[in-house]
């Protein structure tokens, strides 16, 4: 994975069609492939557990206990004296097929538009940040209110940091649509999507799993707050989809470029000036299209050292 690049192999098929390159996205060995395979691995291998404890004559499900022991996140916030590690290892525990299931999809949408508009790197800050802010904001309700005194329970599953991550990109890029295929397709923005996982948990926290749906609040508050922070401070990605296709958005410059940039277009008239940086932006729209359908990686040497060049002017 090339973590200082806004696109990955794997996320090169049109605009919105989100399943197009699956097989490609398991084999590019990007962080959010890992994850994903991770998961499921973990998740197939509890399928064999109550066989296990058959042939071992253990009472049904002693093995997912102890998996549960280790690896989930307890409410008991004692327990983190002596397991700290579950803040991180209970996003790759799953339970159940549907709840598998989701978490992987949710995830794969998340990621693959995260990297689409935020790049990889900030993919993988958000995934820790938000299911560590996740476990905690659970830690922290279940210590607070009652209910977390009652009896312990238990914080597994990706989907708390897959929903902050969703929740990042949905506010960074609230007027993109994803299409859904129920009677006919139709779009939805991001934004009433993130809007409406947000008032679901809300909705469902006296109804079932109230240590989840806690967690994702958790998660998707921290993925707004990381867009607000990042607003604030004037950040801008290189890469982002607009339109029919990718387009560059031009970064600030300094003092020093701005008197470069000035003194270079001096010494031309209007008509080269204009026609260089058509040129030069005809060349740029190629090489991104290029990337649309076949990554970065698969560049020329000469088309990625002037794409460089591009970046810093």
């Amino acid at each position: 994975m090339k973590n200082n690049q806004s696109y990955s192999r794997f996320n090169n098929g049109p605009q919105g069609h989100l399943g197009s390159n699956f097989g490609a996205f398991l084999r590019s060995k990007s962080l959010l492939s890992i994850i994903v395979i991770v998961c499921s691995v973990l998740w197939v291998v509890t399928l064999t557990f109550p066989i296990v404890d058959y042939l071992m004559v253990r009472p049904h499900g002693w093995m997912s206990g102890t998996m549960m022991k280790w690896l989930a996140l307890s409410s008991e916030g004692g327990d983190l004296l002596t397991h700290p590690w579950t803040l991180v290892t209970y996003l790759f525990l799953h339970h159940g097929l549907w709840h598998w299931l989701f978490s992987m999809i949710m995830l794969y949408v998340a990621g693959t538009m995260c990297y689409r508009y935020l790049g990889s790197r900030r993919f993988a800050w958000l995934f820790f940040l938000c299911g560590l802010a996740g476990a905690l904001f659970y830690l922290l309700i279940c210590s607070i209110f009652p209910i977390g005194r009652y009896s312990t329970s238990y914080a597994i599953g990706a989907s708390t940091a897959a929903l902050g991550v969703f929740t990042a990109v949905a506010f960074y890029a609230p007027n993109q649509e994803i299409g859904f295929w129920l009677v006919r397709t139709f779009n939805v923005k991001m934004k009433w999507i993130a809007v409406a996982f947000i008032v679901l948990d809300l909705l469902f926290i006296p109804v079932s799993n109230a240590g989840g749906h806690i967690a994702h609040l958790g998660g998707m508050l921290c993925g707004l707050l990381y867009v607000v922070v990042m607003r604030s401070r004037n950040w801008q990605p290189l890469f982002q989809h607009a339109g029919k296709g990718p387009r560059i958005r031009k970064q600030r410059t300094t003092r020093s470029q701005q008197s470069n940039g000035a003194s270079e277009a001096s010494t031309m008239d209007d008509g080269e000036y204009n026609r260089r940086k058509h040129e030069e932006q005809a060349r740029v729209d190629a090489i991104l299209d290029k990337i649309s359908k076949s990554g970065y990686d698969n560049l020329s040497k000469e088309d990625k050292e002037f794409l460089f060049h591009y970046k810093a002017h």
